[in-house]
């Protein structure tokens, strides 16, 4: 018995150290993305792995794929991103802490109810999280670590950091990443000098790039590009992320 209690001790403290070990990991990894732009994402590197979504996807052969992916600072993007972004995914992303229980409630409900799509109630910082320091999937583990680091994210960087990520590592087509890729693919221009439209259109296909594509909108993607611009409005135009673009 006594050389049980030992075995277990032991094997207590040692989970101990590598649960200490991780957190430290952690948080040293989420600080130095505060002021570093991530090299790669789990994504990218997924995608860059496997085959193009779709017979000759904007041409790229399945033996020479490459990743399409500019880090561009907020001081270097047009407001309508930043806007646009906040209008389509997370109109309260200015307010919240990094969950937004209304959104949360809402997705539930019409998921529940049997609606034809699943909603999903996921914030700004959230899919920062994802997008930055996870792999892709769905699983219980994978979102206690999203929400994890969200908190992270919002504890250590402040949300002109949030979004400045979230602009440039969004999936935004098959090996385009980020809105200095995505402008350059499908307006032929640096996304400084992109219009309100041309953002909405963006923002309006985020949710699902490969099915949704800007380069060639159809009626669904310009529904969704009318619904982005009419929010950008209510919202106030660029004067609402002022304050964001300038701190």
């Amino acid at each position: 018995m006594t050389k049980y209690a030992q075995l277990s001790r032991r094997v207590g403290r040692t989970a101990l150290q590598v649960v200490a070990a991780l957190f430290l990991i952690s948080v040293a990894w989420v600080l130095v993305y505060r002021w570093v732009s991530p090299p790669a994402t789990w994504l990218m590197l997924e995608r860059r792995a496997h085959a193009p979504v779709g017979k000759g996807y904007y041409g790229i052969r399945e033996d020479h794929r490459r990743i399409s992916y500019q880090f561009r600072s907020l001081d270097e993007v047009s407001s309508n991103l930043p806007l646009a972004m906040v209008a389509a995914e997370d109109q309260r992303f200015l307010i919240h802490h990094g969950f937004d229980g209304d959104a949360l409630w809402q997705a539930a409900k019409s998921n529940m109810s049997g609606g034809k799509t699943l909603r999903g109630g996921s914030t700004i910082s959230q899919q920062v999280a994802k997008n930055v320091f996870l792999w892709h999937g769905r699983s219980y583990i994978r979102k206690a670590a999203e929400a994890y680091f969200t908190l992270l994210i919002e504890l250590f960087w402040d949300k002109r950091r949030i979004m400045e990520m979230y602009l440039n590592v969004a999936e935004m087509g098959d090996c385009i990443f980020g809105v200095e890729a995505a402008s350059q693919q499908y307006f032929h221009k640096s996304a400084n000098k992109l219009s309100s439209q041309e953002a909405a259109l963006l923002a309006g296909v985020l949710p699902n790039p490969l099915r949704f594509r800007a380069s060639n909108p159809g009626p669904q993607a310009r529904a969704k590009q009318r619904r982005v611009l009419r929010n950008m409005r209510r919202l106030g135009g660029s004067a609402y992320v002022r304050e964001l673009m300038e701190e």
